[in-house]
């Protein structure tokens, strides 16, 4: 069995504890207008043209995007580092796009991965039958869980898609006893309007329990916007400034409420 993968990232320490390794899956359900991996929407291998200047020349070249790997090709990729994984505690992480629209290979590498002794995890929008992360819970340590709007009006407008399935997940894998870091993104007059933020603190102080290890706000940030022409998708956030540090810290102090470990960024 083969994934299709758009980027392997080593080295990460922002996908889970320690150091890790990031698998980045093709392919995803949802459309958020503030994605910074557009190159993971579609679950096809994507030929783009890239324009490269040297001087006053410009050169143009055709390149890939996306690779399919085998299961036995994540393990070789991984036991490379294997010594930085285990002494940092770290591991490794599958993300995208959404890696649970692979799931036959996810289930698979998962299994592979922890059969050898490493710590495990996905980062998922949720968005997926309940019955397919009951296939993976039992090979899966931590899951990375994204909130992006509790109003599912608000949810359809700017992901594509409603947010019921994802919430029931989410209390799902909480009860299931696995591991959770929620991460929200924080996207200026998206959802981070007062009356979002309180409902959305209150939510959370509700999911309290000893697996939810900690909520992660992510800030904004515009560094994907040069990839949408290359992709040739529109992007909606032109107008849309990164939060500023001082507003991160008041956001994470208002979190903080509810009893759960708060940490900006990933």
């Amino acid at each position: 069995m083969q994934g299709l993968i758009f980027s392997v990232k080593r080295y990460s320490v922002h996908d889970g504890p320690g150091i890790r390794i990031t698998f980045f899956m093709k392919g995803c359900p949802l459309s958020c207008w503030w994605c910074h991996n557009p190159e993971g929407l579609n679950p096809s291998v994507e030929r783009v043209t890239l324009t490269r200047k040297v001087g006053e020349k410009e050169f143009r070249e055709t390149e890939e995007v996306g690779k399919l790997y085998s299961v036995e090709n994540i393990l070789e990729i991984i036991e490379k580092d294997s010594i930085f994984l285990r002494q940092s505690k770290g591991g490794v992480t599958f993300s995208g796009g959404e890696p649970m629209m692979q799931l036959g290979f996810l289930a698979e590498a998962l299994r592979a991965c922890k059969d050898k002794g490493y710590h495990t995890a996905v980062d998922t929008s949720g968005y997926s039958p309940g019955e397919n992360y009951m296939k993976i819970i039992p090979v899966t340590d931590l899951f990375l869980f994204d909130i992006k709007h509790l109003n599912d009006t608000k949810h359809i407008e700017y992901t594509g898609v409603s947010n019921m399935r994802i919430l029931d997940n989410l209390r799902m894998i909480l009860n299931s006893g696995k591991d959770v870091m929620v991460r929200i993104p924080v996207i200026p007059g998206k959802n981070d309007d007062p009356v979002h933020l309180s409902e959305l603190r209150e939510f959370l102080a509700g999911l309290k329990c000893d697996n939810l290890r900690r909520i992660n706000l992510l800030p904004f940030h515009r560094i994907g916007a040069s990839k949408y022409k290359r992709f040739d998708l529109p992007y909606r956030m032109d107008d849309t400034r990164q939060p500023s540090h001082e507003r991160m810290k008041e956001l994470k102090e208002f979190f903080l409420a509810t009893g759960i470990k708060v940490k900006i960024g990933g």
